[in-house]
C-alpha cells in the first residue's frame, strides 16, 4: 500500500440527508486501512442505520477529492478526481478500490483522471457532466470543488461548520 505523504493535509467529513436537510460530522480516516474502514468510519460517526443517503467527502491536499456514497443495504458508490491518488496515498488506493478502477502506475500522464462513478449524485442534483466538468476545472482546488458540490446539493452550511 503507498504510504500517506509526510504532513499531508486531509479533511473528510459524512453527511446524512434526512427529512429536515442534512447532517454532518467530521470523519477521522487517518487509520484507515481497508475499504470497509471508510463505511464503518461514516456509520460510527452518523449513526446511520436504515436507508438514509450518506456521503463521505474527502478533500487530500491540494490534490484530489473523493465522494463515497452509501445507502442502506446497496453497494457503497465513489468517486475520485484523480486515480493517480490511488498510485501516491494510502487513503486514495481505498478510495480508487472502492470506486473499482485500478489506476496505472506506469503511466507518465500528468493530466487529471476522474475515476469512479460519475453518476453517484446525479439524483441528488449534480450530474455526471456537471461532475466531470468540477474535477477537471484547471486552477481549482479540491476544497472549492467540494464546496460548489455542497452548495449545489444544500449542504453547504454543514461542510463549512465542520471546516
Amino acid at each position: 500500500m503507498p504510504s500517506k505523504p509526510i504532513g499531508s493535509s486531509l479533511f473528510a467529513a459524512a453527511f446524512v440527508r434526512t427529512g429536515d436537510g442534512w447532517n454532518g460530522a467530521e470523519v477521522d480516516l487517518r487509520d484507515a486501512e481497508i475499504v470497509d474502514d471508510l463505511s464503518d468510519a461514516v456509520q460510527e460517526h452518523l449513526e446511520v442505520s436504515g436507508d438514509e443517503i450518506a456521503l463521505l467527502c474527502v478533500e487530500v491536499e491540494d490534490e484530489w477529492f473523493a465522494i463515497a456514497r452509501y445507502e442502506g443495504d446497496e453497494e457503497p458508490r465513489a468517486f475520485i478526481s484523480d486515480d493517480k491518488a490511488g498510485v501516491t496515498d494510502a487513503l486514495g488506493e481505498l478510495f480508487t478500490e472502492l470506486a473499482g478502477v485500478a489506476p496505472d502506475k506506469e503511466s507518465s500522464d500528468l493530466g487529471v483522471r476522474p475515476a469512479g462513478d460519475f453518476e453517484l449524485l446525479s439524483d441528488l442534483g449534480v450530474s455526471a457532466e456537471e461532475l466531470l466538468e468540477l474535477s477537471m476545472e484547471e486552477g481549482v482546488l479540491p476544497a472549492d470543488t467540494l464546496s460548489v458540490i455542497a452548495e449545489r446539493l444544500s449542504f453547504a452550511d454543514e461542510l463549512d461548520r465542520l471546516r
